[in-house]
């Protein structure tokens, strides 16, 4: 098979563990890696984790900037579990990246060992980025910028639009999810999957299910709420509240979109609550859920989920790069409906978690494209309908 050529915005503690997993799961030698435990596929359509091949790094941080990979991401202010560090990138350096809006003033108050310290580096272009995704033959951009990164993520966007490299968007700023950049990804040709990476088992999946299971059952959910706190830089950059309406919104819709009749704003309250630095990349979520059940009587549930935050995330996007890889094999373009249905919290078209496995898996067995569907592309003014015939 060929190898998936990805290039990666943002070195983070996300970036970490994808790498990490890439190589675990090609060594033969670890059990549970050779069994793929963690992964929902250990192959799709021929795609092994190891096939993932990193050929661009991007980053702004002094720390990581002009460093080999393997060193950069364990760099601080990265603190997630480190479960496989066998690995070497001796002739790919962390390029110097576009600040823009990726780093928030309110760090400067926290500790180095905590935050962002800017390399002092001539800031990338357009034209140097365009020109790195092409000689380093990327195919896929993951962007892991920072929660609030607007300017940063359509700077990044247009760049894959410009080299015709596919945008997997790990964030919850709205490009694959909005009309306009899905459509100028169709009409270049371009794949992309979006919005927001959804954990593998996090916060919002369980809140999901739950939400879910409690509408199936004929119970009434009256009010609920999802509460977070962590001790990594996404955390300690989502302290600025400015930086959180996309990531409210899309946490919120994500479980809102399991319901029937969506619960009043006032009776529903979803996102990242607190920075604790001892918690380094453990998320802990409280989440309860309200209701009345048969003959109006009144139950609830309440759950507290502790998971490490970055390795949770990676489950799903080591499977949304092999996905990418088979539609652009395919020769699709566009917004790939099923995959970000099943990885992210804020995609195109919101259906329930068992509708999005069995799109995925249609998706997968079909070689990249929908049961029954020929190549082509999506059409971006109905993002609910799935693939149409290239022009």
């Amino acid at each position: 098979m060929d190898r998936i050529r990805v290039a990666i915005v943002g070195i983070g503690n996300c970036a970490s563990s994808l790498i990490q997993g890439i190589h675990y799961y090609n060594d033969s030698s670890d059990q549970s890696a050779a069994e793929g435990v963690g992964l929902l596929h250990s192959e799709i359509q021929g795609y092994r984790a190891g096939d993932i091949e990193i050929v661009a790094a991007i980053d702004i941080d002094a720390r990581k900037v002009g460093r080999p990979l393997h060193e950069a991401v364990f760099a601080p202010p990265n603190n997630t579990r480190v479960f496989y560090d066998k690995f070497r990138y001796d002739r790919l350096e962390v390029t110097m990246g576009n600040v823009l809006d990726g780093v928030a003033e309110h760090m400067a108050a926290w500790p180095e060992h905590q935050r962002f310290v800017v390399a002092d580096s001539p800031e990338a272009s357009a034209e140097q980025i365009v020109k790195l995704l092409r000689d380093t033959g990327a195919e896929i951009l993951m962007n892991y910028l920072p929660v609030g990164s607007q300017a940063a993520t359509e700077f990044y966007a247009e760049c894959c639009l410009e080299a015709g490299v596919s945008l997997i968007n790990c964030i919850p700023v709205f490009i694959v999810s909005d009309p306009k950049w899905a459509g100028r990804f169709s009409e270049a040709g371009i794949p992309c999957i979006g919005d927001d990476v959804k954990a593998q088992v996090g916060a919002t999946i369980v809140h999901r299910v739950l939400a879910r299971l409690m509408h199936d059952r004929g119970a009434k959910i009256d009010a609920t709420y999802q509460l977070n706190t962590g001790g990594n830089t996404d955390f300690l950059n989502m302290l600025n509240r400015l930086r959180l309406d996309s990531k409210k919104i899309s946490k919120t819709e994500a479980v809102q979109s399991q319901l029937d009749v969506p619960l009043p704003a006032d009776c529903v309250h979803i996102g990242p609550s607190d920075f604790v630095p001892w918690q380094k990349d453990n998320k802990i979520c409280f989440c309860r859920l309200e209701g009345r059940g048969f003959g109006g009587v009144p139950l609830n549930i309440e759950l507290r989920l502790s998971v490490e935050d970055s390795p949770n995330s990676a489950g799903e996007t080591i499977d949304a790069i092999r996905c990418c890889k088979l539609a652009r094999d395919a020769g699709l373009s566009g917004p790939l409906i099923e995959v970000s249905a099943y990885t992210m919290k804020h995609p195109p078209k919101q259906f329930t978690d068992s509708e999005a496995f069995q799109m995925l898996e249609e998706f997968i067995a079909g070689n990249g494209r929908a049961a029954g569907e020929q190549k082509g592309k999506y059409e971006p003014a109905q993002q609910d309908k799935t693939h149409t015939v290239a022009k």
